[in-house]
């Protein structure tokens, strides 16, 4: 197994990895690239998937009543969310990972008898619309009430708070949305939620590639190398699945502008954990990095996979609302020798 020398942390967990190297995309844009990795599917003007985030909350349901199940650290205006699915299923956006969960208590002079009065009073307004329109996106909006406020008195709630871990734990993390994230999602695991999405941006290299990707590869091989040997100190790694993807590759080729520009046809992904085999490579392409060589994985497989190693049922029938089928993957195999 070959690593850049920018991964040298990394690197020294190889045992514990099984690189994907002939994933093959056919999205080459941003938002479309981002959506195909999410859900598993192309994007389509009449519809919106779920990710893969909200299958898992729809399929198998809360670990922990009082935590959502699915929460994404710093997720972009663009992300696709539950999809179709309701917005029990949508992830819990979190923006700045060191700073707790925002807006989670009572505003500054409201006592309890107060804050339950009002909520009483919102209940009584609420109660002759939901009446009268008995729709599911109206039981949802109640539903995530009650979530928030069962939220804001639980002892759960101290999952978000990173003070609580020691400096030298966070130190070694690093600093930064992405590193933060990674130790918040260690946290929020350990407390039963299903999905945690922690999303570092940076990658799009057009001009002086080299330099930046260096620049980015130290906050991704710290945060991630943490993040492994912390799951894997406290006996989680083998329980929990860590995936390290991409919305596609770049040329191979260096541009006028020493950058690498858009290329979705051969690119790497990483898994690891959560009873993957780790210490392997899966796949190859050509000498000159253009195309796969061996060992296709396209992006609907890429999910399958990881679907399976989450118990996720790959063959069950989800209709939309609409009444059009779908399934957690678009026709998508488990990739032999990962599992």
């Amino acid at each position: 197994m070959q690593l850049s020398e920018n991964l040298p942390l990394l690197a020294k967990q190889a045992r514990h990895l099984a690189v994907v190297r002939s994933l093959t995309s056919n999205q080459g844009a941003h938002e479309q690239g981002q959506y195909f990795m999410r859900t598993g599917y192309a994007m389509r003007g009449s519809i919106r998937h779920p990710t893969l985030g909200a299958w898992s909350s729809h399929l198998l349901g809360r670990s922990n009543p009082n935590l959502p199940s699915y929460v994404a650290v710093s997720p972009g205006s663009q992300h696709p969310g539950a999809g179709f699915f309701g917005a029990e299923d949508q992830p819990l956006p979190i923006g700045a990972p060191d700073q707790g969960l925002p807006n989670s208590g009572r505003a500054n002079g409201v006592t309890a008898k107060e804050f339950t009065a009002r909520l009483d009073l919102l209940n009584a307004l609420d109660q002759p619309f939901a009446a009268a329109h008995q729709a599911q996106s109206v039981a949802a909006y109640q539903a995530l009430y009650q979530d928030a406020v069962t939220l804001m008195g639980s002892r759960e709630l101290a999952a978000f708070d990173l003070k609580q871990e020691p400096q030298a734990l966070r130190d070694a993390y690093g600093e930064g949305s992405f590193a933060q994230g990674c130790l918040l999602a260690r946290r929020l695991i350990e407390h039963d939620v299903r999905v945690v999405e922690v999303e570092l941006g940076g990658w799009d290299t057009h001009d002086d590639n080299f330099d930046r990707v260096a620049d980015q590869a130290v906050i991704l091989d710290r945060g991630l190398s943490a993040l492994l040997a912390d799951l894997r100190g406290r006996g989680l790694l083998d329980e929990v699945i860590v995936v390290v993807a991409s919305e596609f590759g770049r040329t191979p080729k260096i541009n006028q502008n020493n950058g690498r520009d858009h290329y979705p046809k051969a690119f790497s992904g990483l898994l690891a954990g959560g009873g993957i085999k780790g210490g392997q490579v899966i796949g190859a392409t050509t000498e000159d990095g253009g195309s796969v060589a061996s060992g296709t994985v396209k992006i609907p497989d890429f999910h399958a996979t990881i679907a399976s190693a989450l118990g996720l049922p790959l063959d069950q029938t989800i209709h939309e609302p609409t009444g059009r089928p779908f399934t957690v993957t678009d026709k998508g195999q488990v990739v032999g020798g990962l599992l």
